[in-house]
This record gives structure tokens, sequence and C-alpha cells, in this order.
């Protein structure tokens, strides 16, 4: 795929995750996304570097108040460049994944987010 010079399986299950996301209307963390893809950080984090350096994702820091103790995350989504090429490369790579899936295992985005954030 233009782009993209190294196609790993964590780069497809990170990809599977984040086209959930851009369906669901959502960005994603990464740490979300290691929950999700139960890959370690170095190797999620890797394959998010190369999907930004070929431009299929953009990466932006959340903005916190100064009376939010924890670090501040970086939310990633798919660009509209990003959104066909992760399509036609899971088409290719992992027909079943083309196919509607349930959304996210461990909740869906709102909900996680909401947790996170001590509302519910």
């Amino acid at each position: 795929m233009a782009g993209l010079q190294r196609i790993t399986q964590p780069t497809l299950d990170v990809l599977e995750v984040l086209l959930r996301a851009h369906k669901e209307g959502e960005k994603i963390h990464g740490w979300a996304i290691m929950k999700e893809t139960k890959r370690s950080g170095p190797t999620v984090y890797n394959a998010l570097d190369r999907l930004e350096d070929a431009g299929w994702i953009t990466g932006e820091w959340e903005e916190l108040t100064p009376e939010t103790n924890r670090p501040r995350r970086r939310f990633y989504r798919l660009t509209g460049d990003g959104v066909p090429a992760a399509r036609a490369l899971l088409t290719e790579r992992r027909p079943a994944a083309a196919k509607t899936r349930p959304a996210f295992g461990f909740a869906p985005l709102a909900q996680f987010r909401a947790l996170l954030a001590g509302d519910q």
C-alpha cells in the first residue's frame, strides 16, 4: 500500500481497531488500542508511528485542566486517505475483518471514556 513500508500483524490489528473507532465516529487513545489488540505498548506505538508517518492516521494530545491528576493522552483517528487505505488493506489481508463486527469488546468508547473520567 502506498506510503506504508512495513505491514505486520500488529499493524493490521491496530488498523482494525482504528477502523472500528472510525465507524463509531470516535478517536481512540493508545492504551485503549493496547487493550483491544492485546499487544504491548512498544508494539502498538511502533505501528502507530508507522501509520502516522504514512499519513494514514493523525494523533492529537488531549487538553487537560490543571486539576486533572493524570498524564495527557494522545488520541488517534484515521485520516481521509487512511480510511480507504485501511479498508483496502484489511479486505486484502483479513477478509473477515472487513465484515461488520460488534463494537469494542471491553466497552463502547463513550462509556469507556466516562468510566476513565469517573463519571460512572
